[in-house]
Order: structure tokens, then sequence, then C-alpha cells
């Protein structure tokens, strides 16, 4: 029996609200308000925009270093300085190559890695504050909501689908049972962050994708209070080496915020070939190092994170525009991963998003040909000055870490361009190398000290995460018997290890195998959606309101 949904309008709706989708709500406000003052008629009222977060608050899913480039909220609020909660500005860099037990200080810290003028910041602060900014000026912001499935109109989309509130295990509705909204909107911006599924749907579904696949990586971190003199505000080192080997692309981070708080995380590239390689393992052995130990030494963590992250630059970003339909931020891959940073370009892809809004809606067309102003304008900001000369950045280093470094150092010198332009690869998951022994053995995860490492689960727990434990799955297994044939005898369940929270299990009931699937346990990062090697795990939203809750991080 289908349900019957109530219906709302809306001129533009905005699903995520992150640095990207916030800027695109504020900077629509903006502008209407510009007409005002010069008494026009606006072509948007700030009632008519909508925007859609999935967390229990604006900034309770915003994860990351944080590094913040200031050029575009500088653009979006030029008063930001004095009212935009940032931490210190980075006052020293470095970078250090580790062996087991040495370090290597590079003698020089390389450009993209200079973060003078930047700030260290909480992303999560910084994007409650700009939320505070959206509704300010009028728009309406809905948290708990996110987007089940878009709605599909005349060879574009019409808006979006919420999530059905209320239902048990089994799909059947409680006594509180809600069904979702059908929001229309003359414009829907996907602001979903990486791999949305909103944005994963449509790109599928249109043919969308760039020249290259999107390829990813996890970023894994927490949050440290130090004893005093441990950490100077505003320090900020990036390391390479171990504890990934030669063949394995990432590296990791410390920078130095106030109160004696130490930011300290790893970075991965999700296409590495060991498909029992933990990549939260990694991260714990990065702090044994005695270089990280010394930092941290008395301390105690207090957060705990992870996200994936879009690396494939320009030649992976999906064409990011359809009829009544834009694609922005993380969602169209616009983050730089030689520098590591994204905040600043997420949010001028909103600016640039707004002024293309503002104008299909004056002129009453919203068709993909006029959306596609929106790629003609960021082609031709300093988003493009910026990715274009990294574009084969990240794919240099499917040969290893010195080819890759060779191979940067080339692109450098011919912006961008490099022994070979584009740079072909093929999806992560299709890196892993099968298994020589395909004998499924029981799960051995690291178990930490308890002090200075940590299993999944103590991190888990300092991540905030909370689900109704009776709601329907929000990760569908679509083929759930290769998980207990194919999968262990050719990758012995690589689930098991790249998933950050514990997530998936494999256990053996009366000698039979079965994947355990633990939801409530989810961070959100979408690696399962990424990184699983038969691209049968579908991530979708859970009832709104529930994952991780990053405050402060």
């Amino acid at each position: 029996m289908p349900i019957e949904r109530e219906r709302l309008d809306a001129d533009v709706l905005i699903t995520g609200a992150g640095p990207a989708g916030l800027a695109c709500a504020l900077c629509l406000a903006q502008l209407a308000a510009a007409d005002q003052r010069h008494g026009r008629t606006p072509a948007v009222l700030p009632e008519n925009i909508y925007v859609l977060e999935k967390g229990r608050e604006v900034g309770a899913h915003q994860l990351s270093g944080a590094i913040l480039d200031p050029r575009g909220l500088a653009e979006l609020v030029p008063d930001f300085r004095q009212t935009a909660p940032l931490g210190p500005p980075v006052s020293d860099d470095a970078v250090y190559f580790l062996t087991e037990k040495g370090t290597v200080k590079f003698p020089v810290t390389p450009p993209p890695l200079r973060n003078h003028g930047n700030f260290v910041v909480s992303l999560s602060r910084l994007v409650k504050w700009l939320g505070g900014l959206v509704e300010q000026a009028g728009v309406n912001v809905f948290t708990q909501f996110a987007g089940a499935e878009l709605i599909y109109e005349n060879d574009g989309i019409a808006g979006v689908i919420t999530e059905d509130k209320g239902l048990d295990k089994r799909g059947e509705r409680k006594s509180n049972f809600t069904p979702g909204y059908e929001l229309r909107a003359k414009i829907t911006v996907l602001a979903e962050g990486t791999r949305g599924s909103l944005t994963k749907s449509l790109v599928d579904h249109y043919r969308l994708d760039g020249i290259n696949p999107q390829v990813y990586a996890i970023g894994i971190k927490e949050l440290w209070e130090v004893p005093e003199g441990h950490m100077r505000p505003g320090w900020v080192a990036h390391t390479m080496g171990w504890p990934l080997d030669s063949h394995t692309y990432g590296g990791g981070w410390i920078y130095g915020l106030e109160e004696n708080r130490v930011s300290i995380g790893l970075v991965v590239g999700l296409e590495y070939h060991n498909p029992r390689f933990d990549p939260h393992e990694a991260f714990q052995r990065l702090k044994t190092h005695p270089f990280v130990r010394a930092i941290l030494k008395g301390g105690k963590m207090v957060r705990y994170g992870a996200k994936s992250l879009p690396e494939g630059g320009w030649y992976s970003m999906p064409r990011p525009y359809i009829s009544g339909g834009l694609i922005i931020g993380d969602s169209a891959g616009m983050l730089n991963s030689q520098r590591l940073k994204g905040i600043h370009i997420a949010i001028k892809s909103g600016m640039i998003a707004a002024e293309t809004i503002y104008d299909a809606l004056a002129s009453g067309d919203t068709s993909a040909a006029k959306l596609s102003g929106f790629q003609r304008r960021f082609e031709g900001s300093w988003i493009r000055e910026e990715l274009w000369p990294v574009r084969n950045f990240h794919q240099a280093f499917r040969g290893g870490l010195w080819s890759g470094l060779f191979q940067a150092g080339l692109q450098m010198a011919t912006g961008g361009r490099g022994l070979t332009d584009p740079i072909r690869v093929q999806p992560g998951h299709l890196e892993y190398h099968k298994l020589a022994n395909g004998r499924w053995q029981p799960l051995d995860r690291f178990h930490g000290d308890g002090k200075l490492t940590f299993d999944v689960l103590t991190d888990l727990y300092h991540s905030g995460t909370r689900h109704d434990d009776d709601q329907p799955c929000h990760l569908h297994v679509l083929e759930p018997d290769i998980c207990v044939t194919r999968c262990v005898a050719e990758y012995g369940n690589p689930c098991q290890y790249f998933c950050p929270a514990m997530v998936y299990e494999m256990v053996r009931e009366d000698e039979k195998l079965r994947l355990k699937i633990n939801a409530a346990n989810c961070v959100h990062c979408k690696t399962c959606d990424i990184a699983d090697p038969y691209q049968i795990i579908n991530w979708v939203p859970p009832e709104g309101g529930g994952g991780p809750n990053y405050e402060g991080m």
C-alpha cells in the first residue's frame, strides 16, 4: 500500500548542512537581501530555501583535520575574523619522514604543506557557527532529516523524499511512525559530503561520471588533551612513511590547538593491496612512534572520528549539473589532495552554486542548459586555479611512494601534467590482491594498552555515536551469500578491517559463517560503500539524528 506523504514546496532545497551547503544557503540569502536593499524583487526569499541535515544538530557530523584556508570564508563573511570560532593561526609547520624508530625532518617544508595564513579549527564548531548565520538570515534549516531518495522528473530531479521515521528492525511501523515528506523544489542542491547516497544515485542514473572514477582515502582522527608545554598552539606537522609501507598512500598529521589540545590523525588511500590491512590499527601504531609518543605522553584522548575523502581530483569530478539540480563540495569531489584541504573550496563552490541558482530562478529557467553556468563559473574561478595543477597528484602514487614523489615533482614543474595526462586509474576496490590461502580465520583485532593506544570500540565510544537499535539496518548488503563464500576465500572479508567502527564481523554459528552487522556502531564514513571489493554494500541514511557527534572536532 503506497504511503501517503505530506508535500512541501520550496524554491531551493539543499541536502547537507556542511560548509558547501550552508555557504550556498547563506549566499542565496545575501543575494536576496542585496536586491531588496536596492528596491528590486528578489529571485528567492530566504524562507523558501530549505536545508536538510541528517545529524542531531548542525555540525554534529562534520569532521576534518582541520586546517582552514580562509580564502573562501573571507569572501562569504568578510568580518569572519571578528565573529567566527577560529582556532589559533598557524605559527609553524614541518614535514617529517618516519621510520619505525627514527625521524627525519624535511629541511624545507614543501610549498603545498606550508600553512602560514591558515587557522587550526574545529570544523564542527565552525559549521555550527555558519549554520547560525544561515538561520539568522531567515533560511529554514531542518535537522534530523535525511534525504532517502531523489524525485526524478523530466530528465532531471525535482526534489527529495525524506526518510520514514518510526520503523522497527523488520521495517514494520511502530506506534510513533511518521512517513517521510515529499519535498519538491525548483532546484535541489546535493551537498552531502563524500560518497553521498543521493549523489551516488544521481551520478549512476544519468551517467555523470568524470574521466576517471573517483578514488578515496579514509581519515582517522583523535583529539587529545596533553600536559602544558607539550604542544604549541598553531604548530602543524605532517608525516609520511611509517607505519605505512612504501606501496600504501597516506600520511599523518599533528596540529596544535588552544587549551593544550592536539589533533592527531592518519589518512590512508583506499587503494591498498592487502585486504586485511587495518587503517585503524595503523593509526594506533603511529602514536607509538617515539616522536609522537613524546607529544601525547601524560595526556588523554577525548574524542574520536573517521571520514572518507574524495581524492581523485579534477578528472574524477562528475558533471555537477542536471535539470533542477547541482552537486557541490565534497559530493562533487572538490578537494585538493596535495594540500589536504577542501573546506575553502567547498565554501566557494556553494557561493558559485548560489549565484547560478539565483540567475536561474530570476529567469524562470532551471534546465540543465541554464544550470551548466555553474560549471563555467567554477572553471573561471580560483577553484580551477587550485585544482587543475594537482589533477594527477593522487593517481601518481599508485606505483608507490618513491615513484609518486618523483612524479609529483614533475607535475609541479609542468603545471600538473607530469609524465602522463591524465593518469588513468581504476577504482580503489579493484586494487586488492587475492589471498594465497583462502581459509577463513577468526578476526584478531588490535587491542591497545588503554592509555596511548585503543581498540576500535573504545575509540568508538569517544565519537558520541548513537543510533536507535530498533530501526531498519541502513547498511544494505545486496548479495549476502558472497560474504560467506567468495569473499571468505578470495579476500578474507576485508569489511572487518577497513571499517573504523567495527560494524562488520564474521561470526561462526553452528559451524557456519555469518556476517554480523553492528549498524549502531556506524560513524557514517561510507568506507564500506567505497572499499567493498564486490560493491554489494549500499550505505543509505539511517533515521535522522543517528550517527556520531563530533562536538569540538
